[in-house]
């Protein structure tokens, strides 16, 4: 069963998802490839997935207010074997860096695999916490985010992140 809560923050409300197992999602308002919450129950017990949701939602204020540069919440990441070890090494990406999407299919010893690793990143659950925003076009341009561009130049100037 996946619990969520809607959890304001400085780039819209946020839907955070979880499961007992931990985190399942963070997804913007207008979400490229949200599927949307059908079977989702709001967390309103003390389930193990309710706690995670309260961790998440203060990790994540903390994050915005500067006072946090690293999250360490459970995560629950649902996908295939290829997008999990794609979204595994996005979490290797620290705070206020940056790569490009060639040097992260790189990172995965598959630099010929840039399509499928950019169609990996975009499709990431756990927006902010697995940092998909980190990834940048390989001329420095901010390219691609579900979350919409201008969420993601927020982000990335939060983190000071130099784009062109």
């Amino acid at each position: 069963m996946i619990s969520y809560i809607e959890h304001p923050s400085p780039v819209g409300i946020l839907l955070i998802a979880a499961t007992d197992n931990g985190i399942c999602g963070i997804y913007f308002e207008e979400h490229k490839h949200f599927k949307g919450k059908d079977g989702w129950q709001a967390a309103l017990t003390q389930s193990a997935a309710a706690q995670h949701l309260q961790r998440t939602a203060q990790q994540l204020d903390e994050y915005f207010s500067g006072k946090r540069t690293e999250f360490d919440v459970p995560l629950d990441l649902a996908g295939t074997d290829f997008q999990r070890s794609v979204w595994q090494e996005l979490s290797a990406i620290p705070f206020g860096k940056s790569v490009s999407y060639a040097q992260h299919a790189q990172r995965l010893g598959n630099p010929k695999a840039l399509r499928a690793v950019g169609s990996a990143i975009g499709k990431n659950p756990i927006s902010i916490i697995v940092p998909c925003h980190r990834v940048i076009g390989s001329s420095g341009a901010v390219t691609g985010y579900a979350g919409g561009l201008e969420r993601k130049r927020f982000l990335l100037a939060l983190e000071d992140i130099a784009v062109n």
